[in-house]
């Protein structure tokens, strides 16, 4: 990828951990959600990130919730690539499985390795919240045979510069096929720190002819959006991420954190995908074009 490579903006719309108390604008119910894709696209998101709320903002991983939500963001934009999480804890696979099977979102996102996963609070000298995020190879293997079978194409979101080097031997059993979507996650307490130079780490590691982006957490995101914007990649911004705009305000909606991206692209002399060049890139043909798979149930 190069500058004049254009830039896929990903919008990550709300995450499951984030309440209104902290940011009013985290949208729980579908229409909520669409009204906030509406904003990201306007501003120039080709891909939207979602992770599925019940109507009163607990997460959920239920299939009419994903179903509900994505039904209403398609409705309200009209074509723009989905993406779904399947990252969860204590969720089993098959339960994740189910909702990409009955769904068939474009993309969904896959967690390629195990770490402590923590936030942590250096005025209370303690975590804000601490776990072990498990995604052992079996795992991995099996959200990875069902995108094939469903026509799904992965993101591959590596938190360490070991995650990264997970493809390779997935690429070289079969169950991976290049060319891939990987995206550099940095600032997670327990993953990589987020710097510049970690991020040219990450994509000097990451195999050829693969498209990459950087996934920002907290307001060093801003800074992380930079390196990859001048490194030749892609980015993604959004309320699961990072509440606030470069000069400290909080953001309205995802629609100030993408046109704060936008500019920053257009800053360095590069320019937003348009919907249509992002799934040319990535590979993602849109749904009405796309037969459904031989003997899947719920396609």
């Amino acid at each position: 990828m190069g500058l004049d490579d254009p830039v896929i903006i990903t919008c990550s719309i709300s995450g499951s951990l984030a309440n209104r108390k902290q940011c009013p604008a985290i949208p729980y119910t579908p229409a909520e959600y669409a009204a906030e894709a509406r904003r990201a696209v306007d501003e120039g998101a080709a891909m939207i990130h979602i992770h599925a709320r019940r109507p009163d903002g607990a997460p959920s991983y239920e299939v009419h919730d994903f179903q509900a939500i994505a039904k209403a963001i398609v409705a309200e934009v009209g074509d723009v690539i989905v993406n779904f999480s399947t990252g969860a804890v204590g969720v089993p696979v098959d339960k994740r499985i189910a909702y990409l099977r009955a769904c068939r979102p474009d993309v969904a996102a896959l967690n390629m390795g195990s770490m402590n996963y923590a936030k942590y609070s250096r005025k209370r000298k303690d975590f804000v919240f601490k776990a072990v995020f498990a995604n052992p190879f079996d795992e991995i293997i099996e959200l990875l045979e069902a995108m094939n079978e469903l026509g799904i194409k992965p993101e591959h979101e590596c938190f360490d510069v070991g995650h990264v080097g997970s493809l390779e031997p997935l690429v070289d059993m079969g169950v991976l096929h290049p060319p891939l979507h990987v995206s550099c996650v940095m600032g997670v307490t327990g993953g990589i720190p987020p710097s510049a130079r970690n991020l040219a780490l990450m994509v000097d590691n990451i195999p050829g002819g693969s498209h990459w982006g950087v996934i920002g957490i907290s307001r060093r995101q801003w800074l992380l959006v930079a390196a990859a914007l001048t490194l030749g990649g892609s980015v993604r911004v959004g309320l699961e991420d990072n509440f606030y705009l470069p000069d400290g305000i909080m953001a309205r909606s995802n629609g100030d954190l993408i046109a704060k991206a936008r500019q920053l692209t257009e800053d360095v002399g590069r320019r937003a995908a348009t919907v249509a060049e992002a799934r040319r890139i990535l590979g993602v043909p849109r749904r009405t074009e796309v037969a459904p798979p031989t003997g899947v149930l719920g396609a």
